[in-house]
């Protein structure tokens, strides 16, 4: 009679030390830096008062102020507060972000799901619109939606919600086309269970994971489009802070004060750079 030893409680299995140790040593150096920048910025979109009691909109200054005690990031062209007008301006960032990738989830995943599950003359009609939205640059065709729907926050949200839909109905289609013939699905089939409670039992929560990991990244794609199309002016209205306005403004004096433009680009290089280190994180430990 043979035994085998157990394992130690303390060390997981199919995880050596070492690799532990690496993946603890990484989550310190720039892993907990995104998870704190990305926290910062909730805080500012949700409570903005309690980071900077400053009015974004009235002049609290001179113009041009340098950075200082008083005004940490110094003051703009019209004497108003740039740090409070950056801190002001997450929420908008961010809730066009969130309401784009969320419009391009939902329709991207219900597109894909269809088209791969019933396949056929579905599949046809799904593929072409998806092969016409993919052909058209992202950013284009979220100008070209904006401007029929109107200028505005919202209509930004929905533009750019609507150039994201082919990315996720197509790795959706992907990921439904591998479950689909799965034993277990063709199981539940046999044993007399609907196409549409197959589908939404046993096909989608087995699909939507890839789906959800692409969406973390398409936020941070989500954060440069939505400031982009403000700083073209098609997002909101002056004298509303966003940060693609801000950065818009303060192009116009980047010599009288440089950091009119440096601030508020760098608000959003950071915010892209911490989600994609989040979500890499987070593949990390799924993986």
């Amino acid at each position: 009679m043979t035994t085998t030893d157990p394992v130690p409680a303390s060390v997981p299995v199919g995880i050596d030390p070492p690799a532990r140790r690496q993946l603890w040593r990484t989550l310190r150096v720039g892993d907990v830096l995104a998870f704190s920048w990305l926290a910062a910025l909730v805080v500012c979109a949700l409570v903005p008062e309690l980071v900077s009691y400053a009015d974004p909109l009235e002049p609290v200054g001179k113009s041009f102020q340098p950075a200082s005690a008083d005004f940490w990031l110094g003051t703009d062209y019209l004497g108003r507060d740039l740090f409070a007008r950056i801190v002001h301006g997450t929420s908008r960032t961010l809730a066009g972000s969130l309401i784009a990738v969320s419009i391009g989830l939902a329709v991207g995943v219900l597109l894909g799901l269809v088209s791969a599950y019933f396949g056929r003359l579905t599949d046809s009609i799904v593929g072409r619109l998806v092969d016409v939205l993919l052909s058209i640059p992202g950013l284009l065709l979220s100008m070209v939606v904006v401007v029929a729907l109107g200028f505005g926050q919202f209509s930004a949200a929905i533009a750019v919600g609507v150039a994201n839909v082919a990315t996720f109905a197509r790795l959706m289609r992907s990921e439904v086309l591998t479950v689909r013939n799965l034993q277990f699905v063709e199981a539940a089939s046999h044993l007399g269970a609907g196409r549409f409670r197959v589908l939404v039992r046993h096909v989608l929560p087995n699909s939507y994971g890839s789906v959800l990991a692409l969406a973390a990244l398409q936020f941070g794609l989500a954060i440069l489009w939505i400031a982009s199309l403000s700083y073209l002016g098609y997002g909101v209205p002056p004298p509303e802070p966003e940060w693609g306005r801000l950065v818009s403004e303060g192009r116009k004096y980047i010599i009288a004060s440089p950091g009119l433009l440096i601030y508020p680009a760098a608000a959003i290089v950071l915010s892209v750079l911490s989600v994609s280190r989040v979500n890499q994180y987070i593949r990390r430990r799924i993986g």
